[in-house]
């Protein structure tokens, strides 16, 4: 076994995992790297708006009024990852997180300019010096260009892709933008090229508890060792049926991102990637044997008893994922495109100005959640003895600012009482309802 703390070299094979890992991860980086670039009605198809407090999601706006809706997804996404864990181990690990997809990168690129695992190896023990040199270079500003890009784009979320490159290349970013791409930049170009599987062992917060999660019938990537015990086969001077299928090549080491032995049971280090079952199904394929001496199977199945794969707590995480889409979907149907917000001035309930005028003050805030909604009127309905004192129109930016107005009346005796505003936007109309205080009667 290749001991952790020491610099191993990751062997790349084929296989059906490997394309599954392809099939599943590709995607996922294609649609990272295109989304950022791609707008919808003149604005990005994804953005996390912190200058007006929104986030843009395929042309649908949210903001802290939807925070329900996005708990209610987060909910959903933890559920989801809980039962995957349940069902599969560590299988979201393998084939998805973002430390696993660019660490492949990162692992294929070093195998492209440096060679194998072996030639890798043999290269370690000469100094390092010309071609070897130039390699290594090479590597590292691949590694390096690589990561500026990831950093780039995922800022690109936040301000918008164009607007952060002109930026950047004409030299007028802020420093804070500045520090943030070259901290994503440096941190991807650590975790990817350098640190790679010491993220799994030891600062991922997910293989400490998928202990808690899994159990004797959780289908993880898993050794037989009812059919591969006694290993050695063709090296020991034992009958041929006292021998098991494992023929101790030690293939399946060699090709573990994270530098574990999968004969040693199961640890928390595995990320169920599933590059050991390509090793070792070639291995079968070569000595004659059936495939599958490792492969997705449960403890229970190993040791041959009966293994469910329905249990009553992944039954529980499927409907606990499935009632939380369920709520954050009818959230998304009911939620407001326009939302006001009205308060009362603090100080004195009422105030009686020089020219006779009774009057109460305010404070209005409107926030829009549609592109469309750009300005919004506000009106004072069915108060002919009232009149509403502020700018008529709003400009819809949502930089949470809050307008004055106050709702005055030259009839010093006139009774307070409940007042109805209308915000009008495009075609939306939000009604708002507020008191108005007086000399003679207060609501």
């Amino acid at each position: 076994m290749q001991s952790p703390s020491s610099k191993f070299h990751v062997r790349l094979t084929p296989g059906r995992m490997q394309n599954w890992r392809r099939l599943i991860s590709w995607p996922l980086l294609i649609a990272f790297f295109s989304l950022v670039w791609i707008t919808y009605d003149g604005r990005p198809l994804l953005l996390f708006d912190f200058e007006q407090r929104r986030l843009l999601v395929f042309a649908s706006h949210f903001s802290w009024q939807d925070l329900p809706i996005l708990t209610g997804f987060l909910i959903a996404a933890a559920a989801l990852l809980f039962f995957m864990a349940m069902g599969w181990g560590r299988i979201w690990c393998g084939f998805a997180c973002p430390q696993s997809c660019w660490t492949w990168i990162f692992l294929r690129i070093e195998n492209w300019l440096e060679g194998s695992a072996k030639q890798r190896a043999q290269a370690d023990q000469y100094p390092l010096t010309g071609q070897f040199l130039l390699r290594r270079l090479t590597k590292h500003l691949l590694w390096i260009a690589v990561a500026l890009a990831t950093s780039l784009t995922f800022t690109g979320y936040f301000i918008p892709i164009r607007e952060l490159l002109a930026e950047l290349v004409q030299l007028q970013a802020s420093p804070a933008v500045w520090i943030w791409v070259g901290s994503m930049a440096l941190l991807t170009y650590l975790n990817a090229g350098l640190v790679r599987e010491q993220i799994c062992l030891h600062a991922c917060p997910y293989s400490r508890f998928q202990g808690v999660m899994m159990d004797a019938d959780t289908r993880k990537v898993s050794y037989d060792f009812v059919r591969g015990e006694p290993r050695g086969r063709g090296s020991r001077k034992k009958s041929q049926k006292d021998k098991g299928s494992c023929v101790d090549c030690d293939l399946c080491v060699q090709v573990c991102p994270t530098g574990i032995d999968i004969r040693k049971g199961s640890q928390a280090a595995c990320i169920d990637c599933g590059a050991c079952i390509d090793a070792c199904d070639q291995v079968m394929d070569k000595t004659g044997q059936a495939r599958g001496l490792i492969r997705f199977a449960s403890e229970a199945e190993i040791q041959g008893k009966f293994s469910p794969f329905w249990r009553p707590r992944l039954v529980g995480y499927g409907l606990v994922c499935l009632l939380a889409l369920m709520a954050a979907g009818y959230g998304l149907s009911s939620k407001k495109e326009l939302v006001a917000e009205i308060r009362r001035e603090r100080g004195q309930l009422y105030r009686i100005l020089g020219n006779d005028q009774l009057c109460n003050f305010y404070h209005i805030k409107l926030e829009a959640f549609h592109p469309r909604l750009q300005t919004a009127e506000v009106r004072l309905v069915d108060q002919p003895d009232f009149s509403l004192q502020g700018p008529q129109q709003l400009r819809l930016d949502n930089r949470g600012d809050w307008v004055a107005y106050r709702i005055c009346t030259d009839n010093l005796q006139a009774s307070g009482g409940s007042m109805l505003l209308e915000f009008h936007a495009d075609s939306v109309v939000l009604s708002k309802k507020t008191s108005f205080i007086s000399q003679n009667r207060a609501y």
